[in-house]
């Protein structure tokens, strides 16, 4: 059922989505899934006495005070002219508003003269279903500003913005460079909360399989390690991304940041081992499966063993009993019908005696 379901998004998502076969680079088209209802642009504005928050139009996307960051948050990719516009709005290279709309990038960092660009994705959980939900995320980090996208409307930056209206910690203080860390921290740290519940997911299957090694444990298991195998495969390059952009000697990111910046990459070889630990713990619960399925087989053969044996010298006395042979002194006694049936019971019980002193029963 849940290859089924993951097939007919393929063929929607190939069916729905735009051919850019032989358009020239830099053509804005939206590639993927539509995941919000409309696109909703907000803008923050701050320093470490300033806090300015509000909803925008793409075109009031301009910069402001030399003193200040401006944070603007994109939700909603699907119409390709507010994204333009909002590029337009900070002089950023097409080949970047490109990627943005393609849902479909690796995750990622280049940087340009007038920008850092940065693609990750964004893992959650459903709470209704435990399915595994997944997005792209798009940042854009310039000297003053930081321009954020995601697919959907879900509030996964309330956190920070949360820090930066209560001025919790050093966030106001610092620069956009922090900013676009404290982005990325957020996506990594909703990385750790799917792999906790993919591994509650695990200990659930191991105690099905133990009780009850059903088809439906084994369907869950494959699509366990579908969702492990699709959240290694792109959390993996992330770890790589942000070691570069650790490594990276850009005037866009400070000293005081890259210290951050390297207890992000710790963090992303921590949930990159954490996944590695759960694939090969998927491939085990598949042994585990067959051995359990296998075992159950055994007790159900031993049972049958064990009847059929009991009932091999049964069948034998009532065969000989059976046989229309004239004279059988047997026949003729009085209490022959009887002896029969004590005979055939205390040799039932006598078996099943020895088959419990032998442990097989």
């Amino acid at each position: 059922m849940q290859r089924l379901k993951k097939r007919e998004k393929l063929m929607f998502l190939l069916n729905h989505s735009p051919d850019k076969t032989g358009m020239s680079p830099g053509t804005l088209i939206h590639t993927g899934e539509r995941k919000a209802e409309n696109v909703h642009v907000s803008s923050i504005l701050y320093n470490e006495t300033l806090f300015e928050e509000k909803e925008i139009i793409a075109e009031q996307c301009l910069l402001k005070q030399d003193n200040s960051i401006l944070w603007i948050h994109i939700k909603g990719l699907h119409n390709p002219d507010i994204i333009n516009s909002i590029g337009q709005s900070f002089s950023i290279h097409n080949l970047v508003l490109e990627d943005i709309l393609n849902t479909a990038q690796r995750p990622k960092i280049e940087e340009y003269d007038e920008c850092l660009f940065v693609v990750l994705k964004s893992f959650r959980t459903d709470k209704d279903s435990d399915k595994i939900l997944t997005e792209q995320i798009s940042i854009i980090m310039g000297e003053n500003f930081v321009i954020s996208f995601q697919e959907s409307s879900d509030e996964i930056f309330n956190q920070v913005r949360k820090r930066l209206e209560n001025k919790t910690g050093r966030i106001r203080k610092m620069k956009s460079d922090y900013l676009a860390y404290a982005l990325m921290d957020t996506v990594i740290d909703h990385y750790f909360s799917v792999i906790e519940s993919l591994e509650n997911q695990v200990e659930t299957i191991e105690d099905t399989l133990i009780k009850d090694p059903s088809v439906q444990a084994l369907e869950n298991i494959y699509y366990l390690k579908q969702e492990v195998l699709f959240m290694r495969k792109a959390v993996k390059p992330v770890r790589d991304m942000i070691y570069k952009l650790e490594r990276m000697e850009s005037g866009f990111i400070n000293d005081t940041t890259r210290i951050f910046i390297r207890d992000l990459y710790d963090h992303s070889i921590q949930t990159t081992d954490s996944l590695e630990t759960l694939r090969e713990i998927t491939s085990s619960l598949l042994d585990l499966y067959h051995t359990s399925v296998s075992s159950r087989m055994n007790e159900v053969m031993k049972v049958l063993t064990i009847i059929s044996t009991i009932f091999i010298p049964l069948s034998f006395i009532a065969g000989v009993y059976g046989m229309n042979f004239k004279y059988m002194p047997e026949l003729e006694f009085k209490w022959g019908y009887l002896i029969v049936w004590i005979l055939i019971v205390s040799t039932s019980l006598s078996m099943l005696t020895f088959f419990r002193k032998r442990k097989w029963i």
